[in-house]
């Protein structure tokens, strides 16, 4: 019998006005671009994304250079030929067997050591046992701490176009679960570990529909005379913010389907997202501001 060993895994808060500081009690990390993935050793080797058990979809990865009662915490990526974390190709990885993007697991920490839960330990300790106990592989590599000032770091994320970083207290404990549970379960956030991404800001983007089954905004942006669907955008989309937009939604009408509502597009908003699919629609864009 195979024995579940997931734990949800720790979770982030956003820094307060996504601002990155300097605080010589704080360990600062690259944040890599990719998929949770929990990697344990138990009776038999596992593989965890926050909500399921992905074993069978990486067998790459069946050997783990962990040992015996050893779960890491990590993050699944792929790179692009500038060797940056590739989201879009990483997910196509974990949706397709087929696949050809290679994969590679940064473990950053490390919950048990050799049968021994060590999340209550402080995570500078923690570090020690990750670098102690993970060699680096084809497949698996530990993620490093950056010494100096994380505005710094941060400032060369941004130039590099990389996802962003993030800060963890050197005494922070990994808050999880007291026993194994089945994946999906939630984890638990704490201002322990806060992160900072790179956010792209986009003006002038319109709102040209809006969804008949939930609160999503249909949003397009004027290129070359032409208005370029850029997907839909629900983050953001405050109850305030749709009170405001709606009387000038609903007179501004011009067709609709079973989904959407299609409006003249007369409302222009800020938006702030994460860049671009390569099918040119938005990732994860937020609502800014709106201009009535």
């Amino acid at each position: 019998m195979v024995i579940t060993m997931f734990y949800p895994p720790m979770l982030m808060q956003y820094a307060i006005d996504n601002v990155p500081f300097d605080d010589k009690n704080y360990r600062t990390q690259l944040k890599l671009d990719g998929i949770r993935l929990l990697v344990s050793n138990g009776n038999k080797i596992k593989l965890y994304s926050k909500n399921q058990d992905v074993t069978n979809r990486f067998p790459e990865l069946h050997n783990p250079p962990i040992s015996k009662g050893t779960i890491i915490d990590s993050e699944l990526i792929s790179t692009d030929e500038r060797g940056h974390p590739d989201f879009e190709a990483c997910l196509a990885r974990f949706n397709s067997l087929k696949d050809k993007n290679k994969i590679h697991v940064c473990a950053f920490d490390i919950l048990f050591y050799r049968g021994d839960n060590v999340m209550h330990l402080p995570l500078e300790r923690r570090l020690e046992l990750l670098e102690k106990e993970l060699r680096d592989t084809e497949y698996y590599s530990r993620a490093r701490c950056f010494e100096g000032s994380a505005i710094q770091l941060f400032g060369i994320v941004k130039s590099s176009g990389l996802e962003g970083i993030v800060l963890k207290r050197s005494d922070s404990r990994y808050l999880s679960s007291r026993s194994p549970c089945e994946p999906g379960t939630k984890g638990k956030r704490s201002w322990n570990w806060q992160k900072v991404i790179n956010y792209s800001v986009t003006h002038d983007v319109l709102i040209t529909g809006f969804s008949k089954r939930d609160f999503q905004w249909l949003i397009g942006k004027v290129e070359r005379g032409i208005i370029r669907p850029l997907g839909t955008i629900e983050l953001g989309v405050t109850a305030k913010a749709r009170k405001m937009v709606w009387p000038k939604l609903q007179s501004s009408i011009i067709k609709e389907n079973k989904d959407f509502v299609y409006v003249e597009p007369r409302i222009s908003c800020t938006i702030k997202h994460r860049g671009y699919y390569k099918s040119g629609l938005m990732r994860l864009p937020v609502l800014e501001e709106i201009h009535l």
